[in-house]
């Protein structure tokens, strides 16, 4: 019985997801399909409205790490979940910003972009209780294309979080956060635009008046890209088919933006694409791939989750943007890291900012062995800058860090340097080595 309802549940929330869509394929006009392409601004660059020019590259390094380390224990939490409970999960960890537009005539936002949620959020007036953000405030009374979501309509019903409000009227919602902190407001719709000319109406967000939240970026809330029905990438109709890609610069060049593509330009193709299945699991805005093992030179390490009953479980580890370092079991984390200590010469360091483990002395990069990862039907080669990373003047360390109980994420450094796209109609991540700076 309880099968019977999860299933006429997950029915009812895609026959809701068709209808929104099928209203937005109407306004859309043709030349729409093309897609577009937006800048994604990483935090510390100083595109960000959050850079600090005082702090040293190590000192970016060291701060982004620890924000993994605390963005993972959340995912995990959420993830291991059995029931959906908004109060095990934090939002304000993400590493990329994105530019965008809400309302008619336009007010400009920014919001933190994360691959692993789905309904989108930002500040909004009358602000009861607000974070600082650079940007004005969204004032929905200023725009002639907001509304609200009544608290009797098929929207309300599906967004986790939601509830009436007094009057029987409005869906408000409630987030609480592990840490305490909190967003409240009121479940909306309104128009979003990207760069000049693509604008998408009735795009389904969560407008809020009251936010206690810490959010260190500057922005004004989260875009949520995740593989959910209520995802901006589901929303997006036929301006974006169910696909997008993004190409991030390495940390190292941060006077680059990466790119964040959707729909057509979003594709990824041609020689040298791999491409991998993403499982389906709970939650369903988190990417789920099936890491088979590590190639360290000619040395297979095979994939072993101590916590797993099998160690060729689907979906062992989640793909994520707004993680750094990526995490592996401490089993596989402890034969990468022996395999690396035999291959490659050099005396060992202690990490000076205290963070990572397998660290090696030398001013120079190092000349790691040939490194691949092997996802079911996809053999991602790294190079060294995927695999490395700067603390000091004197240590190169392994971005790379056991995370015992918790579930391994695939992280954004292991990813620099590649266009990876997600296709949502297939359910594949695909990856094409590329130059992301040119």
């Amino acid at each position: 019985m309880a099968k019977t309802i999860i299933i006429l549940k997950s029915i009812f929330i895609s026959y809701i997801a068709l209808i929104s869509l099928v209203s937005k394929c109407k306004s859309l006009t043709e030349t729409s399909t093309n897609g577009f392409t937006a800048d994604l601004i990483h935090r510390d660059s100083p595109q960000s409205p959050s850079h600090d020019p005082s702090l040293s590259p190590s000192q970016r390094l060291a701060n982004a790490l620890r924000r993994s380390i605390n963005r993972a224990q959340h995912l995990n939490a959420h993830r291991s979940t059995q029931s959906p409970k908004s109060e095990n999960i934090i939002y304000s960890n993400g590493e990329y910003l994105m530019k965008y537009s809400i309302g008619n005539p336009p007010v400009p936002s920014l919001g933190i972009v994360d691959t692993s949620r789905d309904i989108t959020w930002t500040q909004c007036q009358p602000c009861l209780q607000c974070f600082d953000q650079n940007l004005l405030l969204f004032n929905p009374n200023g725009s002639s294309t907001y509304k609200t979501i009544r608290c009797n309509s098929p929207e309300c019903n599906s967004v986790q979080g939601t509830f009436c409000s007094r009057t029987r009227q409005n869906c408000l919602y409630y987030e609480i956060f592990a840490d305490q902190s909190f967003t409240q407001g009121l479940l909306s719709t309104d128009t979003f635009t990207f760069g000049e000319r693509v604008s998408v109406p009735n795009v389904l967000f969560e407008c809020g008046f009251r936010n206690a939240v810490s959010f260190g970026s500057g922005g004004s809330g989260i875009v949520g890209l995740g593989g959910g029905n209520f995802s901006l990438i589901r929303q997006l109709g036929p301006l974006a088919q169910g696909k997008f890609s993004y190409c991030l610069v390495p940390l190292s060049n941060n006077s680059k933006s990466s790119k964040l593509n959707f729909g057509a330009k979003g594709e990824v193709s041609g020689r040298g694409v791999v491409s991998t299945p993403f499982v389906r699991k709970y939650p369903d805005s988190y990417y789920y791939l099936t890491l088979k093992g590590i190639s360290v030179g000619k040395q297979k390490l095979e994939f072993y989750d101590s916590s797993s009953s099998s160690s060729n479980q689907q979906g062992n580890i989640i793909i994520d943007s707004g993680i750094t370092v990526t995490l592996l079991p401490t089993n596989l984390y402890d034969k990468l890291k022996k395999a690396l200590q035999r291959a490659i010469k050099m005396n060992q360091i202690k990490d000076p900012k205290g963070v990572l483990d397998l660290c090696f002395v030398t001013p120079k990069d190092i000349q790691s062995p040939d490194i691949t990862f092997h996802f079911e039907g996809a053999n991602v080669k790294l190079k060294s800058e995927n695999i490395f990373v700067r603390t000091s003047n004197i240590a190169v360390c392994l971005a790379v860090q056991p995370v015992g109980v918790s579930f391994p994420v695939y992280g954004s450094i292991a990813q620099s340097n590649f266009l990876v796209g997600y296709d949502l109609e297939k359910r594949t991540v695909s990856f094409k080595a590329t130059e992301c700076g040119n």
